[in-house]
């Protein structure tokens, strides 16, 4: 039996209370900046772990390049840590023919099929989204390495997002560089670790416009114990406090939101997925899937309603 969440379950019905949710927002002095305008500020965030020097290097290598059509496909490296505390990040670079002028999306894969926990997730998408104006970023994410997870430790998980965020910031200074991007046309799509790590970036960055935020829950902490328990466990609560999703999102009341998630996702129930809707303070709009799992793959309307959502956030041709 579902438990009664006060939210409905399908595709028409969540959009329509996400309508009400917005004009709400709107109501109150909140909703989107207009494609053009400048990015609000965001509200102070409680520390300065993701502090970084934005005028440090790039230090930006290409690898390879290759055409698809009228598209594109630079494979990247660039300096995550300004002073090189990491090695270089990989990334594909999608670029559309012509000068301009581009959105820009930034996308970061989730942690699943070895197959697809890298920057290819979401290739197919960048590339159909080049043909119609975007230049697009897909990065590696740390959680990309074999055996990621169980050779993380506790006592490095706090540095470690940390320093991801980081490179995410760094990853908008390449993506917002290339040539003919208009930045106040920007957006991130992130599934799973990725669309967690996104929501810390929310509340530090106030570049990007629009989030695709797929299938994350809401704490780092929900996930962190599959594996083994810290020896004691308040010191690591204490330790991961600051990076506490629920309160980054709070910080960041002007971004629109696109949540999408499973009806019965393995790894984030329904009630996690409201948690994670709750916490976002701007316009947002959560669409849930059946037949769907945390792969967020079986459904073509969830790829379908995700580039639908950024050709209207985006302003594309």
């Amino acid at each position: 039996m579902k438990p009664s969440l006060g939210l409905p379950w399908y595709r028409p019905a969540v959009a329509i209370l996400l309508m009400q949710v917005t004009a709400a927002v709107a109501a109150s002095g909140g909703g989107p900046d207009a494609p053009g305008s400048p990015p609000a500020a965001l509200a102070p965030a409680a520390n300065t772990l993701f502090d970084y020097d934005p005028g440090a290097d790039l230090a930006l290598k290409t690898r390879a390049t290759v055409s698809r059509g009228d598209v594109t496909v630079t494979e990247v490296a660039f300096a995550g840590s300004p002073h090189g505390e990491a090695p270089p990040v990989q990334a594909t670079l999608v670029r559309p023919a012509g000068p301009g002028p581009f959105a820009a999306v930034l996308w970061v894969h989730w942690l699943g099929d070895p197959v697809t926990t890298n920057r290819t997730q979401f290739l197919e998408e960048a590339t159909a989204l080049a043909r119609e104006g975007v230049v697009s970023l897909l990065v590696e994410a740390m959680w990309a390495r074999p055996h990621w997870y169980k050779e993380r430790t506790f006592e490095t998980d706090r540095a470690a997002s940390v320093r991801q965020v980081v490179e995410l910031r760094r990853a908008l200074d390449v993506l917002l560089a290339q040539p003919g991007v208009e930045a106040a046309r920007t957006a991130l799509v992130g599934h799973d670790y990725g669309a967690m790590h996104a929501a810390l970036l929310a509340g530090v960055d106030s570049r990007v416009h629009a989030y695709v935020l797929v299938a994350g829950t809401p704490s780092l902490l929900d996930w962190a114990f599959y594996a083994a328990k810290p020896e004691v466990m308040t010191d690591y609560l204490a330790q991961m406090r600051p990076l506490e999703l629920r309160d980054s999102l709070a910080r960041n009341p002007r971004s629109e939101f696109l949540l999408q998630y499973a009806e019965k996702d393995e790894y984030v129930p329904l009630a996690k997925a409201v948690e994670f809707f709750a916490a976002v303070a701007g316009p947002k709009r959560l669409i849930v899937y059946g037949g769907a799992s945390h792969a967020m793959t079986e459904v073509p309307a969830i790829r379908g309603d995700r580039a639908a959502w950024l050709r209207q956030q985006l302003a594309l041709r």
